[in-house]
């Protein structure tokens, strides 16, 4: 394993709680990406999604992700960090990848409004056609798979640090 773990995939499987439980399992610290986007821009996501846009805010996501430089820490992502070619090769050089993986209907019944979240949406793009444009980039960049198909919080993270292991 390497020195940091980071957690990636769609809005809702539960990058941020299971890092948080992760990491005291571990023995790590936890950084929330998103949380480090707020503060170095002195906004919400959503506010910083409508002010700048959806280029903007990934411009800014990515930079922010490739500037993150922790050791022995559990990194939860924003659900769009996989648009950022930087940020994506520097995570996977300072960290173990991995992909929290959910179907799309276990997904949608967990999330209720995508703009309140700050969740990065083209015009006219529908949450099933944001999951299968992702689901391929999540793929492409994970070290490891965690499938959290009918697992509760303490079952992921039993999958999750088996698979570390």
């Amino acid at each position: 394993m390497k020195n940091n773990v980071v957690l990636i995939g769609m809005p809702g499987v539960g990058k941020s709680t299971l890092g948080v439980v992760l990491a005291k399992e571990l023995g790590f610290e936890f950084v929330d990406a998103d949380l480090l986007i707020q503060k170095r821009e002195n906004r919400l996501l959503k506010e910083i999604i409508a002010e700048d846009g959806v280029d903007g805010f990934l411009k800014i996501e990515n930079d922010v992700n490739a500037s993150i430089n922790t050791d022995k820490t559990v990194i939860a992502t924003g659900g769009s960090v996989i648009y950022g070619a930087e940020a994506m090769e520097h995570l996977k050089e300072i960290g173990t990848v991995v992909y929290l993986k959910l179907d799309y209907e276990t997904l949608d019944s967990r999330l209720g409004s995508l703009k309140g979240r700050g969740v990065v949406l083209k015009d006219g793009q529908t949450l099933k056609s944001l999951y299968e444009e992702r689901i391929p980039l999540y793929e492409k960049y994970a070290d490891l798979i965690v499938d959290e198909q009918g697992l509760n919080l303490e079952e992921t993270l039993t999958s999750v640090l088996k698979s570390l292991r």
